[in-house]
């Protein structure tokens, strides 16, 4: 039996093969999901949010929306076209909150370890090489606020200073470059 392919029948002048052109996309994968986990009060806040999204801003939304519509014509009625954007917004809420609220996991109490920090930890941490001290308090993705110095569990500072103990030193990897840490206070607040 002869090979089907030998060097002497192989056209040596050909060139190299060259892979089709793949046309470039938009497609993105999709964002890792965020940890479902929540304190209480930020739980309370959303079905707040949700309750008050529902009941009281819709029905005012689409009374206006209505009385846009009555106006006449359409296209080219500013207040008909800002109150279905409005409406649009709420609904998209809405249905994330609807979907989120049920999947998220309370978490009650603070661990039997106060000197470890764990979820709901307020921390106070200092940047060992300028010697800055700085406070946050770990909550879920769904209540961060960079104000009150709430960050979300799924940062990069936050999975680093996880179950870390009371005087450990650790470093995070931070948009500013790899920063070194030191864990000089870990509290839980009281509900």
């Amino acid at each position: 039996m002869q090979p089907r392919f030998s060097v002497h029948s192989a056209n040596l002048d050909a060139q190299p093969h060259v892979p089709p052109r793949i046309p470039m996309t938009r497609w993105r994968p999709p964002a890792p999901r965020s940890t479902a986990i929540i304190t209480r009060e930020g739980f309370e806040t959303l079905k707040r949010e949700l309750d008050h999204l529902w009941h009281t801003l819709r029905p005012e939304v689409v009374k206006a929306l209505a009385a846009a519509a009555a106006e006449g014509d359409r296209s080219e009625n500013a207040e008909y076209t800002y109150r279905k954007k409005q409406l649009g917004e709420i609904d998209r809420r809405v249905r994330y909150l609807s979907k989120r609220i049920p999947s998220l996991k309370v978490a009650e109490g603070a661990p039997a370890d106060r000197e470890t920090v764990f979820f709901g930890a307020v921390i106070e941490l200092e940047n060992t090489q300028s010697g800055e001290t700085v406070r946050y308090r770990i909550v879920g993705p769904d209540e961060t606020d960079a104000k009150r110095g709430w960050i979300s569990i799924d940062s990069p500072l936050a999975r680093a200073v996880l179950k870390k103990k009371l005087d450990d030193e650790f470093e995070a990897d931070l948009p500013g470059g790899r920063t070194r840490f030191a864990v000089i206070g870990v509290e839980y607040v009281e509900p």
